[in-house]
Parts: structure tokens; C-alpha cells; sequence
């Protein structure tokens, strides 16, 4: 049976992992002190909690309580008033319900790529909105799993969760240890790489012979892949724009809907 536990005061230090959402500097200090980040609405506190993420504490007004009553366990659940729970967190918590979840260590990329055809290698992106709907395109479109850069945003962090909709519960990945040698374990275990670009002049991505093995690498928003990683691909592929889009001077899709468009030829037969 869950535990109801009324809080009133929004200093009380109980409700401590869930101070100032919204300080990014904040949260990542706290969250990487104490092993925890944030799951934010029911959906998304459902499939963390089903995909075997520990629950530290839950934050809720009561009325919330009755539809997660099947996966509470005997977590401490405080029951705060919409007041409170907006004073504690600094904004209003409008899909009602906050859960404290305990991380789980990171697998390695070896065990995460093991046996996968298909994965996404992300340089630096540091928007965690970006991440989270990156996650979602790939667990929609059957991307088996994510690698991460060393300075990539935190797939766990609130917004890349809410974003992701929990898919980062559902893909599995891992974060390189070494930027600078890390596609060679990649190319090592067999996968191609093919860096995605704006740069027209590169194979079309539905015309890129796929391998056994395809490792496909995004970069961020406006600097895109490195030189470094771009050099180091098998192949640079792109997103062909149409005639019409580039008089308009539109050359390239913002890297999410390319990661939507990318993933889906990657899974072609």
C-alpha cells in the first residue's frame, strides 16, 4: 500500500529532490549528488517505474493517487496542494504528479550495441528537448539503441524525459568514455558509420547502401557533426531538400524532424 503523507510546508526537507525544476544548474548538481532524476506525469511515471527504476518519493496532489495506485509500492507519496507543490518546484505542476526515481548505473557501449543492427550516435547535443524527441523517433521507427558523446545532454534529465514521452525508459544506451577514439570500438564491432549533414552534395540517405551493421551520427543544432567525426564516417549521407526549399533558403531540418526522416530510411529492408 502506497503512504499518504500530507505536507504543508513547502520548506519541509523531505520534498528536497524536488527544489527549482527549472535551475538547469541546480537540478544537475542535486540529481548527479544524489543519484536521482525526475519523472513527470502519469504516463511517464508509469513506464519508469515498469521498466525497473527504483522510486525514491513521490510529490502529488491526493486526487492523483487513485490512477498510479497500482504501481505505488510503499514509496513515500506527499500529498501537497497545487499551492505548494508550484512553491517547491517553481512552476505549476499541471500533469499533477512528480516522482523521484533512482538512477541505475550506465551499462557499457559494448553491452548496449551488442546484437543491435541499427543505432544512433549523438555528438553533443545539448538541448535536452532535443535528446528526449530524438529518443521518441527512435523508439517509434525501431532504432535499437543511442550512444552518447561524452558532453551530450542527460537523456534522464526532466524535460529530456517529458519530451521523450518515457521513451528513453525504452531505448537502451550508453555514453562513450572517449570522444576521440570512440567510433573506432564502433567500426570494430561492425558497424558503418554514416554521418548525416546538411551538405547536399552527399549520398542521398534512402540511396546509402546499408550494411549488417549501421551506426547512424547526428550532431547538434547549428554546428552539426564535428570535422573529426565527419572524417572518421563511412559515408556522408543527407536529407535531399527540395529546388524550391533552397531558393527559399531553406537548407536543412531542424535536427530532430532529420532524425525522424534519417531513422526512418535506416530501417528500410
Amino acid at each position: 500500500m502506497a503512504r499518504l503523507i500530507p505536507v504543508a510546508d513547502p520548506a519541509d526537507p523531505r520534498l528536497a529532490d524536488y527544489v527549482s525544476l527549472r535551475d538547469v544548474n541546480l537540478r544537475k548538481s542535486l540529481e548527479a549528488e544524489h543519484g536521482l532524476f525526475m519523472a513527470e506525469g502519469e504516463k511517464v511515471i508509469r513506464r519508469a517505474i515498469t521498466t525497473g527504476y527504483p522510486v525514491r518519493s513521490l510529490l502529488m496532489a491526493r486526487r492523483w493517487a487513485e490512477p498510479l495506485a497500482d504501481v505505488l509500492g510503499d514509496a513515500p507519496v506527499y500529498v501537497v496542494s497545487d499551492e505548494v507543490a508550484e512553491s517547491v518546484t517553481g512552476f505549476l505542476v499541471h500533469r499533477g504528479a512528480l516522482a523521484s526515481m533512482e538512477r541505475l548505473p550506465l551499462p557499457s557501449v559494448a553491452s548496449v550495441v551488442a546484437g543491435a543492427r541499427r543505432i544512433l550516435l549523438l555528438e553533443d547535443l545539448v538541448d535536452h528537448g532535443n535528446v528526449g524527441a530524438i529518443f521518441r523517433c527512435a523508439a517509434a521507427l525501431g532504432v535499437e539503441a543511442v550512444v552518447l558523446s561524452p558532453r551530450c545532454a542527460d537523456p534522464l534529465y526532466r524535460r529530456s524525459v517529458k519530451v521523450s514521452m518515457g521513451a528513453v525508459f525504452a531505448v537502451p544506451y550508453a555514453r562513450m568514455s572517449d570522444w576521440h577514439g570512440g567510433l573506432r570500438e564502433l567500426r570494430e564491432a561492425g558497424f558503418s558509420l554514416l554521418a548525416l549533414t546538411p551538405d547536399q552534395s552527399a549520398t542521398p540517405i534512402g540511396k546509402a547502401p546499408l550494411g549488417e551493421r549501421v551506426a547512424l551520427m547526428l550532431g547538434a543544432e547549428g554546428d552539426g557533426l564535428s570535422s573529426r567525426w565527419l572524417r572518421e564516417a563511412d559515408e556522408a549521407v543527407c536529407i535531399p531538400m527540395s529546388g524550391a526549399a533552397m531558393e527559399l533558403g531553406v537548407d536543412s531540418l531542424n535536427v530532430v524532424a532529420a532524425a525522424a526522416i534519417a531513422c526512418h530510411d535506416l530501417m528500410r529492408p
